[in-house]
Formats: structure tokens, sequence, C-alpha cells
């Protein structure tokens, strides 16, 4: 059975000071739905840069009432045992394949940790699925491939758009836009037609989903990419 290690942000606010943890109603869902789609088929960690327990947004709780698959990874035991023993990502083991959970806090910590910065280039260096979605694009914005560049640099993948970071009033929370930084890099942004519709963009080892209704398409383009 693969090993996958899901990464997650432990920043805890924004630039504003606004609550930036993983664990905001649609990141919570950005990591809900790719692991109940991988977890039947793969082992998952999580791992963040300082390690256990996450920092969380209490005041988004109520947002989760609407989506069961939501509810039921708050409840779920063995995903409260892997937060609370959650690796530092100096810590981690050998996995198949790497995924970044979205929300603002990517942004914040992961786009500039050192550590992170050789983890995501190990894993895309290697050839394995090097996944994000959302800001967890963020992550991946200092990897680098063998020759040095960019691993977005001549490749088409996708974030969070300017549109959606405008539509949300959040432009002043973070240090850079996610798809004007894609483009500086060489990257060949994609996105949606629409604001807020699902778009994954795989090319060779890269996989990026644009937003929260991408958590369970990019699920599944990595399931696929594992050839489970």
């Amino acid at each position: 059975m693969p090993a996958i290690l899901f990464v997650l942000t432990s920043a805890a606010t924004t630039l504003t000071g606004a609550q930036a943890g993983w664990y905001i109603y649609a990141t919570l869902l950005m990591a809900a739905h790719p692991y109940y789609i991988l977890a039947p088929h793969a082992t998952i960690d999580f791992a963040s840069p300082a390690g256990p327990n996450p920092p969380i947004s209490e005041k988004s709780v109520k947002l989760f009432e609407s989506d069961p698959e939501c509810i039921k990874f708050l409840a779920d035991e063995t995903v409260k045992s892997k937060l609370a023993s959650a690796k530092k990502l100096s810590e981690r083991e050998d996995y198949d394949a790497v995924f970044y959970v979205g929300g603002h806090g990517p942004v914040m910590d992961l786009a500039v940790d050192p550590i992170n910065i050789k983890l995501a280039s190990e894993f895309y260096q290697a050839g394995k699925i090097t996944a994000a979605v959302c800001h967890g694009s963020a992550a991946l914005t200092g990897a680098t491939d063998a020759q040095g560049k960019s691993i977005f640099a001549g490749k088409a993948a996708t974030g969070f758009s300017n549109a959606e970071e405008t539509a949300i009033n959040m432009v002043k929370d973070v240090p850079f836009l996610l798809e004007d930084k894609i483009k500086s890099l060489g990257g060949k942004y994609e996105k949606a037609a629409d604001l807020w519709a699902p778009h994954v963009v795989v090319d060779g080892n890269l996989y990026t989903g644009q937003n929260p209704a991408s958590a369970s398409p990019i699920g599944q383009a990595v399931l696929k990419g594992l050839k489970l």
C-alpha cells in the first residue's frame, strides 16, 4: 500500500491578524475530501512545520454542518490521532506522494520554510506525485527541479485565483497572490471559466487544484496517478 504525506500549515494568522489555520471550513473540506478518497487505498500521515496539532479556526466550526465528510473528519478518531501526532517536516519518513492542503496559511509559512522547500523539491525531483490544492500551491513556489529551476517553470498549473482572492476580500492578508506568483515563476497558469468552479491540472508529476471545489477532483487525480 502506498504512503502519502498530507502537509498542513502551522501559521495561525494572516498579515492582518485574521485566522489562517488549515481548519477553516473550506480548508477542512480540502483535507477531508481527498483524505476519504485516498485513505482506503493508501497510508496517510499528517505533517506541519511545527508538528502536532496544527492551528485551528474555532469560529468556523458552525459551517461544517452541511458537509457530511467534514463532519465525519472532525469526529474520526483515527484522524484526531494523526493530527495529534502530526510529524514535523524535518521528521518525515519516506512517502510515495505529498499533498499540500489549502487555506491561507501555506502562503504565510510553507512558501518560505526552507525545510518544506527542500522536502517539496525532493519529492518533485524523485518523480513522485507532488500535489496541492488552492493556497496549498503556495507551498510549492520555492521548490526547484534538478537544474535549480522552479518546478512551475514551463508547467501548466493552478491555484487560488486573483479574482477569488478579491471576491473574499483577502488580498491584503497574504504576502503575494498565488496566480501572479505562479506566472512569475514561468508557470502556465490555468483557471476555471467561472469563479469557484473546480479545476485540476496535471503536468507530469505536478498536480494542482484551483480552489475548494477542486478538493475531490484532485483527490481522484492523485488516486489515478498512483495507479490504485
